[in-house]
């Protein structure tokens, strides 16, 4: 079992890190069994929360509406991770939209990592679900808020210790962190039309439309744009 990593979680926007936003961070840094550090911070998306993951998380507009933007909180949160390895549910989930988030800002985000949906899929062939939910369930793993991300990060880490402590010693590849590879497709700049409307609108929104023309690309001008627009209907 190892002693030092971190366990982590997002709550995003969507299920697509090229299109949607991370909304909040939790995680929790472990040195030699023990939790010495957590992180736990909300960040504002440049897309409205719907109704759908409102319900889901609990996580409202209003809540995110003061709270600094991803790239600020990416930047902080590679800061908290160290070089550790990284552990999640359905690990590389996760680490898709942090690493999407690094590499806009020109940032390198490479980690090993342990996943526990893997570990759960090899051990409990038979479970119907493997879900956070669900097996801390079977293992009887409180977890006072779930799809909160640092509750979320907590029962992982707990998860995680229970299945070592019972499973490793008879199946330890399984249990053998592994490089985390998420290959994103070529982020590609907004285009001059793009930016030109984006302009025209922003102006006719009196400038209560947050955006850069240094760093936005083709998709988040894309969504931006149908943002406003349907807001005007």
């Amino acid at each position: 079992m190892l002693k030092s990593y971190v366990a982590f979680d997002l709550e995003t926007t969507g299920l697509d890190p090229t299109k949607n936003d991370i909304i909040e961070i939790g995680a929790l840094k472990v040195r030699d069994g023990k939790v010495v550090e957590r992180f736990m911070e909300f960040a504002c998306p440049k897309e409205k929360i719907s109704p759908k993951i409102e319900e889901l998380t609990g996580i409202t507009n209003e809540m995110v509406a003061h709270s600094r933007c991803s790239q600020e909180v990416v930047q902080r949160f590679l800061t908290f991770c160290e070089e550790d390895i990284l552990i999640g549910h359905n690990v590389l989930f996760d680490y898709s939209f942090v690493k999407m988030n690094a590499l806009s800002q020109g940032l390198t985000f490479e980690r090993f990592g342990i996943d526990t949906l893997k570990i759960s899929r090899k051990i409990h062939k038979d479970f119907p679900s493997k879900s956070l939910e669900s097996m801390c369930a079977y293992y009887h793993i409180e977890n006072k808020s779930a799809h909160r991300a640092y509750c979320d990060a907590l029962a992982t880490a707990k998860l995680y210790q229970t299945l070592s402590h019972y499973f490793e010693e008879e199946d330890p590849k399984v249990f053998k962190p592994q490089m985390l590879m998420y290959r994103p497709k070529k982020i590609l700049p907004a285009t001059q039309k793009q930016i030109e409307l984006l302009s025209r609108l922003s102006e006719e929104e009196q400038g209560n439309v947050k955006w850069n023309r240094d760093t936005l690309t083709r998709n988040e001008a894309s969504r931006l744009i149908d943002q406003i627009l349907k807001n005007k209907q």
